[in-house]
């Protein structure tokens, strides 16, 4: 017999009350770009603001049906929520998970209207690996331009325990992942900030020993500095994978993932509804918060 796994588990127990679910839905034309759509039982008619969810896994592993609990979590927010597949290592090496994260983007940008989303108010996130590619097509605009969008159409971006700023690379693996790049350092995140970065929400834990909560800082820090508008949070004694799991209600007691995500969006399309009379985003951190 074979026995379930942990995340199998997390999704068995997480709540299934208030929400709906369109799966496989196709982005792209190879059998991995797929992707769910997750979306509140009672939406209206009201267009909703849409988060694309990018799954971790060192860009090796991972599957969109293993984060239902993320999807459902985040459409009980209010919002649309799409969580894709993108080809992994060893079938692929960078920058091709990028090209399809960023051809899903385009697709949910061009499509999320038929599913009650506002292609106004889409925000691309994700955790560990996921937060790596959802920062870089946030800040580096070749990849949506190369999928037919533009970065300047996203929202927010929003970063859990993501890998910004990690050279040099250490790991074997990582190494046949990124060595083909002609410029290591054009692999990072933060290699790519500029003051025309959509606002920025950027999560940690202060206990995560897979990704240093440096990498947060290091990218915040940068972010400010270009004049970009940006918001941290690193949660004492939270780990790189109970961050995520924060996301779960008996989890979220002392680490309120899903309410900063929530007042990080409200406070985005509230900035972007009053009209701002200089043409500056506010820094929602505060210029002296250190990250």
């Amino acid at each position: 017999m074979k026995l379930p796994r942990q995340i199998d588990l997390l999704n068995l127990f997480a709540p299934r009350y208030g929400t709906e679910v369109t799966r496989d839905v196709a982005y792209g034309p190879a059998p991995y770009h797929r992707l769910d759509i997750y979306r509140p039982a009672q939406a209206g008619r009201r267009a909703l603001p849409v988060v694309i969810f990018f799954y971790g896994g060192s860009w090796q592993s991972g599957a969109r049906g293993d984060y239902r609990f993320v999807g459902a979590a985040l459409a009980r927010l209010g919002l649309i929520v799409a969580v894709p597949d993108y080809r992994l290592y060893p079938d692929v090496r960078y920058p091709d998970f990028l090209h399809d994260a960023a051809l899903a983007t385009a697709w949910v940008i061009g499509q999320i209207g038929d599913y009650g989303g506002d292609a106004r108010s889409v925000f691309v996130a994700g955790h560990s690996a996921g937060a790596y590619l959802a920062l870089m097509l946030a800040l580096d605009g070749s990849y949506l331009t190369g999928a037919g969008s533009d970065r300047g159409v996203l929202a927010g971006a929003i970063g859990l325990a993501g890998p910004y700023d990690f050279l040099p690379i250490t790991g074997a693996v990582y190494r046949r992942i990124f060595g083909g790049a002609a410029d290591l350092i054009r692999t990072q995140p933060i290699a790519h900030v500029d003051g025309d970065a959509p606002p920025t929400l950027l999560l940690s834990g202060a206990r995560d020993r897979l990704v240093a909560p440096a990498n947060t800082a290091s990218l915040a820090a940068r972010l400010r500095a270009a004049g970009a508008s940006v918001d941290t949070r690193i949660y004492p004694g939270v780990g790189h994978i109970r961050l995520l799991l924060a996301t779960l209600p008996p989890l979220s007691l002392g680490t309120p993932v899903l309410g900063d995500i929530a007042r990080f969006i409200s406070g985005v399309m509230a900035t972007r509804a009053i009209a701002d009379p200089v043409g500056r985003r506010p820094d929602m951190a505060g210029r002296d918060n250190p990250g």
